[in-house]
């Protein structure tokens, strides 16, 4: 099994930054895409960005495009979200995933860290 664990999540004030990590272990396959996900209480999770294995591909929701950024080490396999400009509708549990690149679905998830932006 892959295990993820995300870190980096807090408190901001609205317009800061912060950046989230997430490290993938145990048997990790490549090729392999990598993204992140949040849900805010009370709403259903959604997608946020995702990056393929080599990096050059990179996606995102509208909402975030232009203050998020989706990266990734493959030495150490970990995939980052550096997120400025923070809005308080960003507030939410972000969760990391993975798939194969070719998958047609997200086969692992982590426990998600809290982001928490305040007016």
């Amino acid at each position: 099994q892959v295990q993820l664990v995300e870190s980096g999540g807090g408190l901001v004030q609205a317009g800061g930054s912060l950046r989230l990590s997430c490290a993938a272990s145990g048997r990790v396959f490549s090729p392999y895409s990598m993204g992140w996900f949040r849900q805010a209480p009370g709403k259903e999770r959604e997608f946020v960005a995702a990056i393929t294995w080599s990096g050059t591909t990179r996606n995102y929701i509208d909402s975030v495009k232009g203050r998020f950024t989706i990266s990734r080490d493959n030495a150490k396999n970990t995939v980052s979200l550096q997120m400025n400009s923070l809005k308080p509708e960003d507030t939410a549990v972000y969760i990391c995933a993975a798939k194969m690149s070719f998958g047609s679905r997200w086969d692992y998830w982590g426990q998600g860290t809290q982001v928490t932006v305040s007016s």
